[in-house]
């Protein structure tokens, strides 16, 4: 499934900072960040529960917020870009 994460991490409290890095980190092991806060993943369901628990353990939920968009299996008909496209075509071929 296609998901797209966005969070907003207080970096103002102590430890924020750290806690910032730590969420994306854990994001970029599963998908691409495509804006500061923002990252596109293709995961299995176990994945997904894997990383939400993850995120559940790095963030201050009293002064965090992380916000899962699950867009499925027909997600290119639901994205749209206006301007650089950060994102790339998870279901193409990868060389590496």
């Amino acid at each position: 499934m296609f998901v797209l994460i966005t969070y907003d991490v207080n970096i103002t409290s102590s430890h924020g900072e750290k806690r910032l890095r730590n969420a994306a980190r854990a994001c970029l092991n599963y998908g691409k960040r495509v804006q500061n806060s923002v990252f596109e993943c293709i995961l299995t369901e176990a994945q997904f529960v894997m990383l939400k628990n993850q995120l559940k353990n790095i963030i201050d939920s009293e002064l965090d917020s992380i916000r899962f968009y699950i867009l499925g299996k027909n997600w290119k008909r639901k994205v749209e870009t206006l301007g650089k496209d950060m994102g790339f075509d998870f279901t193409g071929e990868l060389i590496i």
